[in-house]
């Protein structure tokens, strides 16, 4: 349940996304730990279709990423096209999906159900995003309908780890998020691995990564592809050559094809 929920309209979003005013929403709930103890999402209710879309944003990047970011803020009008609701949670910032935004998001998934009406659950994310998508539905399997996941990490301690032999400044502050974020708790973050609750992802999933991903290695998607290569409902691709931001092209088409499969 969203404690203290506070609702207000963005024009400044609705304007710069080309969506209609008074459309996109601002959802503001207590968030113990947050700054101020309070944490937001974005909710652009409408869902013609009955389905809900979310999109959690990169790490480093906040809950507005969909309508900020300009290699990416095309898609919010392309979701809309497709008469989806959406949904762009904050989630505590780089958490990677631990235990409190885990809590956070099925809480807005069940107040956006109960209050917007919609019906269905695609979550289609990539990079900290396509990561959370996967946690989230392999711990609660009856909350979604449909995962795309583009440039995921599939088994948290495993990249953790690698991150923290790696020279680039970003893996070692994603190594420092993910401990961080999961108090340095090897048991917790084997239970939140997707790789080792791959048989909940029963779901229609579409996975893509770029073969020469720097930031989180191809073989974190090629490891997962493996545990789900006999279910009929997944979709896997590479990038050939592919770097962090390859698979980011696919969105569209991965969305398409899940809003296919469950209309």
């Amino acid at each position: 349940m969203l404690k203290g929920l506070q609702v207000e309209t963005n024009p400044k979003l609705e304007k710069a996304a080309g969506l209609p005013p008074r459309g996109l929403l601002r959802l503001e709930y207590d968030s113990p730990g947050c700054p101020q103890d309070r944490d937001w999402a974005l909710v652009y209710p409408p869902a013609p279709v009955g389905i809900g879309i979310v999109v959690i944003h990169g790490h480093g990047s906040t809950g507005d990423q969909l309508y900020t970011r300009p290699d990416v803020k095309h898609n919010a009008g392309f979701l809309r096209s497709l008469g989806l609701g959406i949904m762009t949670p904050n989630l505590r910032g780089n958490a990677w999906m631990a235990p409190p935004a885990e809590q956070e998001l099925a809480d807005l998934i069940d107040f956006a159900k109960a209050t917007y009406g919609w019906q269905k659950i695609i979550l289609a994310s990539g990079s900290m995003g396509g990561t959370s998508n996967l946690i989230f539905a392999a711990r609660r399997p009856e909350m979604v309908d449909a995962v795309v996941a583009n440039s995921p990490a599939t088994d948290l301690a495993r990249y953790a780890a690698w991150c923290v032999e790696q020279p680039l400044p970003i893996c070692q502050q994603i190594a420092d998020a993910i401990m961080t974020a999961y108090r340095h708790d090897q048991a917790l973050l084997a239970r939140h691995s997707a790789c080792a609750l791959a048989d909940r992802l029963t779901m229609p999933v579409w996975l893509r990564h770029g073969d020469a991903d720097p930031i989180i290695p191809v073989s974190e998607s090629r490891t997962l592809a493996a545990l789900l290569a006999s279910k009929a409902n997944f979709n896997y691709r590479e990038i050939p050559d592919g770097g962090h931001d390859a698979a980011m092209p696919c969105f569209a088409e991965c969305v398409a094809a899940a809003v296919e499969a469950l209309a």
